[in-house]
């Protein structure tokens, strides 16, 4: 009997894809989209069930990730309207492991704020000041739907915010609120400033 149970934790544990992606990955399946596309400017959808398609799909992102050089990963900016991210701000590690985040929400801020540069791998070779609270605390389900609440502080808080943002059809570009380095780095790029959004 004991033996029929081991056979059956090894075959439901041969169900679940190894998340394990190699960091130096050059490969990548799954278009990045860029500013202006409208694709990035839609809502998201939370996630009803965590399964192996949304498991394969965390994996595909996470390699799209590494091949892009980025440290986070949101499921619009590949035209999917889940709410799913990836993140890894630790990428240059072999051995740390990415986070996984679905249908991620913020429970709290904190009360300082901080300006720091962010880059989006929607928006290539643009790198400008935003201004976000320095620690958040949040709840999410990881990769096998489990309930998971965590605080985050530094370049974290500030990558979940902005990977967050994507969900609800925010970018980054939305959030300066020097306009003329905004004109001047889009514009460099080749990117419309028309495309933008302010929320400030």
């Amino acid at each position: 009997m004991a033996n029929h149970f081991s056979q059956l934790a090894k075959k439901s544990r041969g169900v679940i894809p190894d998340l394990k992606v190699d960091k130096n990955s050059k490969n990548s399946n799954l278009e990045i989209f860029k500013l202006g596309d409208e694709v990035l400017r839609k809502n998201s959808q939370r996630i009803s069930k965590v399964d192996n398609s949304i498991r394969n799909l965390a994996k595909d992102m996470l390699q799209s990730m590494y091949a892009a050089k980025g440290i986070g990963l949101a499921a619009p900016q590949i035209g999917i309207h889940k709410e799913l991210l990836v993140i890894d701000i630790n990428f240059e590690d072999s051995a740390a492991e990415p986070l996984i985040l679905i249908n991620p929400e913020i429970t709290a801020y904190g009360s300082t704020l901080n300006s720091y540069e962010e880059g989006c791998l929607s928006i290539p070779g643009v790198y400008l000041n935003v201004i976000r609270p320095s620690t958040i605390k949040l709840k999410f389900r990881d990769e096998m739907g489990r309930p998971r609440k965590m605080k985050a502080d530094g370049l974290l808080a500030r990558c979940i915010q902005h990977e967050m943002d994507h969900l609800n059809g925010v970018l980054f570009v939305d959030r300066v609120s020097s306009v003329e380095d905004l004109k001047t780095e889009l514009a460099k790029e080749g990117f419309n400033q028309k495309d933008v959004n302010p929320i400030n």
